[in-house]
């Protein structure tokens, strides 16, 4: 954190502190209000605002735009500073606030083009349509409130100002949304790296050809410039942390027909797995109005909910992880810079000038290049980077991409017609929506635009545009998309996994782990089970999947013949009993994983180089690469190429465990006893505040032993490292729906609704979602008032 942060938070916490209760009411001037009666202006009618257990609003207005207005002004009061941050982060204007070593996240995120798309949206934006209205209703009651009242406290200790929220930051949040999604920055430049650099035959683990059964059932780069390139994800990771802003990362949903339910109505059941921070990602309220009943999910800037229900229909969200980035090596001109090789002719480059504001400093003006292809992404760092070009082909930016308006119409669904309708307006990022309803209907669309390339274009890796290989021949039909209505087998079941399309289009992208889509589909095919929700939630909180035995199934009986020291043995014997759960108590959880990790460092990180190879850590490829390495005794990976001697697997393993041990003796002591999963493997929710002590005992929420792992269902995790780890993502929701009764819902959130320090419902529910308890989510009228804890009525 810049040293101007230090010396402020410093001097605010010593102020607060010494105040006393100049302090006391300080802090209570910042804190939500939930009840009374406040003036709120353009309303049409009061509008009545019921406060429940848990804080979430239960609005009720006569009008969608009173509706509208009334959700803005209670989101702002309890998440005003989140809200400022993630429009800051998505629009590269993080470095006004934080200070300098901000500045190439925000030249990242200004070359990404967000900001300049966004500007461009808003001009076409009908403000006079029902989701145009509902938006600007939405930003005029954030307005109102941040107007109204004192700033948070965040704001006074990094001294940020008060500026109006306007639309163009509601669309970039969209683009910030879509970048998240985005595997390609991390995993092209390093599977890039291994084709040009290692050869083909060090490709072969990685499995990046399209599986056309489904899971269920050389550039002109020189060696710094993919080196570098690396820089793009981690700027990325680095802004979203120092931001509070959470990553989206996976997900699961299903929906079970009613005539595979204990009830006879379809089961809904969708748990999002994003980043932790907090506050959490997801903002909770109940909208009534005419025309619109609604229990939904926010995300900050957005007035439309983006996972809701009630009592006739809902739906979940998971990532398609569909492919929607290129990396494009473009070919320069050599006799003139400003162009580049496009469809056999030489053609110019467009150029726009973006200035960024620095704390402390003057601003600086960054000159952003574009080629037919996108934005020159590389140009961000032009002190750093080599001569090659690198532009970026990004569905988000060449697509329509109605997003808006597609969950305005998602929100009103009630139909598996509606509900079609609104998902292929969805062009980036790309979405499962996982949707049910009270007559007994399931579905599942793969929304985004897939856009068609070349014959025989892998985009797994970085593309050779002189060649050809980055032009798009336009966009397969959304009915190409893969997609289920009312499957005979009687559930649909999403989680990130390669997907089966019924067309044939193949539909490359960056996919998560299969097992984890494998142990639910185990689950929910077996016919034998009657659902309800209880039932869904013990398979929401399962904590082991099949991914350790594949891969000790291979190295165990290498490991027992190569492991002869006495001590080293007793370490190994509780691999050779685990049932690959991830639970609390679990000592093998934890010599696996690390092992998982010696076994990944040993075999790669001497070809690869560190940077390189700790950027392969945070990809999805690997996970897929180790159980295929594992299975290949002749892999060239084994050899470690920094010693004059050839190693085997054999002997490759033998050093893994030595470390692996060694490793958790250093961290945990010589006792087995005191290796258990839960000890090592901990939540901690980070606020922005928090990175700086001793504000982290202020903002942070956790600690928490929790159990769970790497694609396990419950999955709490984060990348592939040494122990201890620290969970970074996992469910940021569990949700199970029965369409028998939808009122009796059930839901968690990982921290609380409040994002305001001191507030009751800042962290009162982590605890209980740690220990993989449910709450109610009220949407009847007699339970709303049974739940009501405070009532805020806003009058014109």
């Amino acid at each position: 954190m810049h040293i101007a942060l230090k010396i402020v938070s410093a001097a605010v916490v010593t102020a607060l502190l010494a105040a006393g209760g100049a302090a006391s009411w300080y802090l209570h001037t910042k804190q939500p209000v939930r009840s009374g009666t406040i003036t709120l202006t353009q309303l049409s009618a009061p509008v009545i605002v019921a406060y429940d257990e848990r804080g979430v609003p239960h609005i009720e207005a006569q009008s969608e735009p009173d509706l509208y207005r009334a959700l803005g002004y209670v989101h702002a009061q309890d998440r005003l500073f989140q809200m400022e941050m993630v429009r800051r982060l998505a629009q590269g204007e993080l470095a006004e606030i934080l200070g300098p070593k901000l500045l190439e996240t925000d030249q990242l995120f200004r070359t990404l083009g967000i900001r300049a798309h966004s500007q461009a949206a808003v001009a076409k934006l009908d403000k006079a349509s029902p989701a145009g209205m509902a938006l600007m209703a939405y930003l005029d009651g954030i307005n109102q409130y941040q107007a109204g009242h004192p700033a948070p406290l965040e704001f006074d200790i990094l001294g940020i100002p008060k500026r109006p929220f306007t639309p163009q930051d509601t669309f970039a949040v969209t683009g910030y949304l879509a970048y998240s999604f985005a595997a390609a920055f991390k995993t092209e430049p390093a599977m890039t790296y291994i084709r040009d650099q290692l050869g083909t035959d060090y490709l072969t683990v990685f499995d990046l050809e399209w599986n056309p059964q489904g899971v269920v059932g050389p550039s002109a780069m020189a060696p710094q410039d993919l080196q570098q390139l690396t820089r793009l994800a981690e700027l990325g990771e680095q802004a979203m942390g120092a931001a509070g802003v959470p990553a989206f990362e996976g997900s699961n949903a299903w929906a079970i027909s009613g005539r595979r339910t204990v009830s006879g109505k379809p089961v809904l059941a969708g748990d999002p797995h994003i980043a932790y921070s907090a506050p959490s990602v997801w903002y909770e309220a109940h909208l009534s109005a005419p025309g619109i009943e609604l229990y939904g999910h926010h995300q900050a800037l957005n007035p439309v909910a983006l996972l809701g229900h009630n009592q006739d229909f809902g739906w979940s969200l998971t990532m398609f992880q569909n492919d929607d980035v290129d990396l494009v090596a473009e070919k320069p001109n050599p006799s003139n810079p400003r162009q580049v090789w496009h469809q056999d002719q030489w053609t110019d480059l467009t150029t726009r000038t973006e200035t960024i504001a620095i704390k402390g400093q003057a601003p600086v003006a960054l000159q952003v290049r574009s080629s037919p292809h996108g934005p020159i992404i590389n140009d961000a760092f032009k002190d750093s980077y080599g001569k090659v070009p690198i532009a970026m082909w990004w569905a988000f930016l060449q697509t329509e991409n109605p997003v808006l308006q597609a969950f305005y119409e998602l929100n009103r669904a009630d139909t598996r017609e509606k509900a079609r309708a609104a998902a292929e307006k969805i062009h980036a990022p790309g979405l499962n929506v996982v949707w049910a309803n009270a007559r007994g209907d399931i579905g599942w669309w793969a929304a985004g635009k897939l856009p068609i390339r070349p014959e025989g274009v892998n985009p797994s890796f970085i593309l050779n545009a002189s060649k050809g290989e980055a032009e798009k021949l336009g966009f397969y039909r959304f009915a190409d998309n893969p997609q289920e209505e009312n499957p005979s087998r009687g559930y649909i079941m999403s989680a990130n996994h390669q997907p089966l399309p019924r067309s044939g289009v193949p539909v490359p992208g960056y996919y998560n782990l299969a097992d984890r889509a494998q142990r639910l589909d185990e689950v929910l095919r077996d016919t034998g089970r009657k659902w309800d929700t209880a039932a869904a939630q013990a398979l929401q909180l399962e904590v082991g999947n099949g991914y350790a035995q594949r891969i000790l199934l291979e190295l165990l009986p290498v490991l027992k013949e190569v492991v002869t020291d006495p001590d080293e043995t007793t370490y190994l014997e509780p691999l050779t009993k685990w049932d690959g759960s991830y639970t609390r108590d679990s000592i093998a959880a934890t010599l696996f994983s690390q092992m998982v990790y010696e076994l990944a460092h040993a075999a790669m990180a001497d070809e690869m180089g560190e940077a390189q190879f700790n950027n392969l850590l945070r990809t999805r490829a690997l996970d897929s690469a180790l159980p295929l390495l594992a299975a290949e005794p002749d892999s060239p990976w084994w050899d470690n190429v920094d010693t004059p001697a050839v190693e085997t697997r054999a002997m490759t393993l033998k050093l893994v465990w030595k470390k692996t041990v060694a490793h958790l003796k250093t961290r945990l002591g010589t006792s087995l006893l005191d290796w258990p999963w839960g000890k090592t493997h901990t939540l901690t929710h980070g606020h922005p505040l928090g990175l700086q002590k001793p504000l982290h005992l202020l903002f942070n929420v956790g600690p928490f032993a929790v159990p769970g792992g790497r694609e396990t269902p419950n999955n709490l995790s984060g990348s592939v490292g040494p122990a201890p780890w620290a969970v970074s993502y996992g469910p940021s929701t569990r949700r199970v729906i029965d369409f028998a009764d939808a009122t009796k819902a059930v839901g968690i959130n990982p921290v609380g609704q409040s994002g305001v320090l001191f507030d009751r419902h800042y962290a009162d529910q982590a605890e209980r979602f740690a220990e993989g308890f449910y709450v109610p989510q009220h949407l009847s009228r007699s339970d709303v008032k049974r739940a009501t804890q405070s009532t805020l009525k806003l009058q014109p």
